[in-house]
């Protein structure tokens, strides 16, 4: 039996890894188009996360690190896209990097994940995934940000004596309300309180703080997440 033309897996892969020894090359054209849509495409995705932004502090810096990931990404994809060593070297620096910033927000990851993909779509050179997969996302988020904006959700903190409890129970029945916590001790009850209001009706926090033993009335934003 004729061994002298066996190729075993191994050898397949050796071979394959000395012919990609070589960088492959991108043009200067498909570099500046790839950066140039990973901007704007970054860039568009600012606008979205700040017109949509229900938290209750805005980061300015984190809205921007959306636009720098977007180009970072793109510039990754570009040059492992080159040559095999250095896919796989980016594979290893990347698994040994911890990032350790909390994430607050579930939707901020969303548009993290959505900044990452418009990098490497356009890495790629897939610019119309890139484009219309942008526009879809967009659109979904607006559309479902817009209705949760009829009715809007804050916490209501109440500080009051005793004597007005029955005060603030009646102009609370005017509300949409669930009780979130009640602290009551010698002097004074502290009531929290989750409201839904639409637009910026807010009238009933100076109505309940003329009642009378009221101390303090706060109305404060927010996002579904309460921990006493």
């Amino acid at each position: 039996m004729d061994t002298t033309n066996t190729i075993n897996f191994q050898d397949i892969i050796k071979k394959s890894v000395l012919k990609m020894d070589q960088f492959a090359s991108i043009s200067i054209i498909d570099t500046i188009i790839g950066l140039v849509l990973s901007g704007l495409l970054g860039l568009f995705i600012y606008y979205i996360y700040k017109k949509t932004f229900r938290g209750v502090v805005y980061t300015h810096t984190f809205n921007i690190t959306l636009v720098a990931m977007a180009m970072l990404t793109c510039l990754i994809i570009m040059t492992i896209s080159t040559n095999i060593v250095l896919s796989l070297g980016m594979v290893g620096a990347l698994s040994i990097v911890r990032f350790r910033t909390a994430i607050k927000d579930p939707l901020d990851i969303v548009f993290m994940f959505w900044s990452i993909s418009v990098g490497i779509a356009t890495g790629a050179g897939v610019y119309p995934v890139s484009v219309l997969g942008s526009l879809v996302v967009a659109a979904v988020i607006v559309v479902l940000s817009k209705r949760q904006m009829r009715d809007v959700a804050y916490l209501l903190i109440i500080t009051y004596q005793d004597q007005a409890n029955d005060g603030v129970k009646y102009q609370l029945n005017k509300l949409k309300y669930t009780l979130k916590s009640k602290t009551v001790n010698k002097e004074m009850v502290e009531l929290i309180v989750e409201v839904k209001i639409k637009g910026d009706n807010t009238a009933f926090v100076q109505d309940i703080s003329e009642v009378e033993g009221v101390k303090n009335v706060s109305l404060v934003s927010y996002d579904g997440d309460y921990a006493p």
